[in-house]
């Protein structure tokens, strides 16, 4: 993918803080890393993730990766 190619993936994260009644500082302090970068992720602005951030958000917020985050199609392109 060329370098100022958008993405397509749809992150979802503050939706699932709004479910949880939990603030970004809290998840932040939970998972071990620090505001900016769960700010990033969670308005869409991430170039990537590692598996253990991925999985450590996973089990503080008691979901799945598929409820994190979801690839959104172009239209036609189904």
């Amino acid at each position: 993918m060329p370098p100022d190619a958008e993405h397509r993936i749809r992150v979802h994260l503050d939706h699932l803080l709004a479910e949880r009644e939990m603030t970004l500082t809290e998840l932040a302090d939970r998972v071990g890393v620090t505001i900016v970068n769960l700010s990033i992720l969670k308005n869409g602005k991430a170039k990537a993730i590692r598996f253990s951030t991925l999985s450590a958000i996973c089990r503080e917020l008691r979901c799945q990766p598929g409820d994190l985050l979801t690839y959104e199609s172009r239209p036609g392109h189904e």
